[in-house]
């Protein structure tokens, strides 16, 4: 009997999400799709908002969902859009997460050595280009902007892309934070083609002021709270401890795969000469990263066990703030304190005192501009188009300042 492949999920933040074909739901039972079940959308977010416990899965069936309405959209628009192309675009909203590792961006660079998840969700797209052919094929070219057609590219990833409304919308509903919440059925209905690239209609114009707006919020009150950025750097600095250790030849509880990756500092040119590489990276998850924890807070490593109980009792490090950067002489004073306090070497307080800067960029007008499509036919920049004055202000990045250390 063949298997049923039109399944329909029940999503909470957009009702019933169906599954539109055969080929999508492959790529879907995948076990490097199903590896996105266990990782969490927002790392150790819900250390400070409790409900923040959705995953990468959750995000990208939710981003699948949304670009099924932009095609559809478009199409009625009168745009052409193959069968082949809706399919290869659906695949590459699909997978454009799965190069993400454990914790998402917390260790996005400290599991490997200067590898971005982009770059990992590309090998991972060409070992199963090997398995699907054709279809995954078109999906990369559109994946990384070489197909002809550039606003399928813009649909997957640029300022208004069906990643960013996913994620918007729900984040703001696991976390409670309400002011990321977005209107992005009138965004998506508003979306058009002009020239080969993703425009949005001039009636739109408010729903993307709230849209730019929503994200700065977001960025403030979840990305960037301070307390998330403090957690963020506890769990960075167990990882490094843990490697450090374990580079030494310090023999340490882990899983094999989180192992081979605190043993071995892993370049991209690693993942792209051995292909136990990516073998390996696909068996990572939270858990490895967690269960590893939970047994290093016995370390006989005073430093190690520190960080993890730290981070399993949410012990976390004190936080400060500024709009300038805090100088050498009260970084060092707080280093001379934890050295007396905790009884370590002025080396090792680089696990425990932190210092560094948070860039808030909600609308960037130098990377690919979000543009009007006027009821005249031209085109504009939405921060020159608006008559909100905040758009202009939200295009100009906001820098703070970060000092975390711990509680003595």
């Amino acid at each position: 009997m063949k298997n049923n492949k039109k399944k329909i999920f029940n999503d909470p933040v957009y009702g019933f999400i169906s599954i539109p074909n055969e080929f999508i739901f492959d790529l879907i039972e995948h076990p490097y799709m199903q590896r996105l079940r266990r990782i969490r959308q927002l790392g150790l977010t819900h250390l400070v908002y409790p409900g923040a416990l959705h995953t990468r899965f959750h995000h990208v069936l939710g981003a699948m969902h949304l670009m099924n309405l932009a095609i559809q959209v478009i199409r009625r628009k009168g745009y052409e859009i193959t069968i082949e192309e809706e399919q290869a675009v659906l695949a590459a909203i699909l997978l454009h997460d799965i190069g993400h590792g454990p914790y998402s961006h917390a260790l996005e660079y400290d599991i490997v050595n200067g590898v971005s998840h982009e770059a990992i969700s590309d090998y991972f797209m060409k070992r199963l280009e090997n398995q699907f052919g054709e279809k995954l094929h078109l999906a990369r070219e559109i994946f990384t902007n070489t197909y002809k057609k550039p606003f399928l590219y813009q649909l997957v990833s640029s300022q208004l892309d069906m990643d960013r409304m996913d994620y918007l919308n729900r984040d703001s509903f696991y976390t409670g934070v309400s002011e990321g919440v977005i209107g992005s059925d009138r965004i998506i209905e508003m979306l058009n083609v002009h020239n080969g690239n993703l425009v949005l209609e001039e009636k739109g114009i408010y729903s993307i002021e709230k849209f730019i707006s929503a994200r700065r919020l977001m960025y403030w009150q979840v990305y960037l709270h301070k307390t998330v950025v403090s957690a963020e750097h506890l769990l960075i600095n167990t990882l490094k401890r843990a490697k450090d250790l374990s580079i030494s030849g310090k023999e340490l509880f882990a899983s094999p795969a989180l192992a081979f990756f605190l043993k071995n500092n892993i370049t991209q040119h690693d993942f792209e000469t051995n292909p136990k590489v990516l073998d390996t990276f696909a068996l990572l998850d939270d858990y490895d990263i967690m269960g590893a924890i939970k047994v290093w807070q016995l370390s006989d490593d005073k430093i190690l066990a520190d960080l993890a109980q730290r981070i399993l009792n949410r012990k976390l490090f004190k936080v400060q703030i500024a709009k300038e950067p805090f100088s050498e002489d009260e970084i060092n004073k707080k280093k001379e304190e934890v050295v007396q306090k905790m009884g370590i070497s002025l080396a090792e307080t680089n696990y425990f005192v932190h210092a560094s800067n948070l860039v808030n960029n909600a609308y960037s007008q130098e990377k690919q501009t979000i543009n009007l499509l006027l009821k005249n036919g031209t085109i504009v920049d939405i921060a020159e188009a608006s008559d909100n004055l905040n758009i202009s202000a939200l295009s100009r990045p906001v820098e703070k300042y970060i000092f975390c250390y711990p509680r003595l």
